[in-house]
């Protein structure tokens, strides 16, 4: 049941990284001003969505490895 459960959300959180906005390089060579951000929107719903789905899916796979 877990794992079936683990693999939905790992899809999931697949997802919602890939659908995340990149930036215009890295931010070691980019300029000053474009390595700090603040998320807005959409993409902030994205963020908090992202770590929401880490923090189930940590949960679940030790809850998989317990049960």
């Amino acid at each position: 049941m877990f794992t079936i459960i683990e693999i939905v959300i790992s899809l999931s959180l697949i997802a919602i990284i890939l659908l995340q906005v990149r930036g215009n390089g890295t931010a070691l060579f980019g300029q000053a001003e474009s390595s700090f951000r603040v998320r807005r929107g959409f993409e902030r719903l994205l963020f908090r969505g992202t770590v929401a789905l880490a923090v189930i899916f940590v949960v679940v796979a030790v809850l998989n490895v317990r049960f």
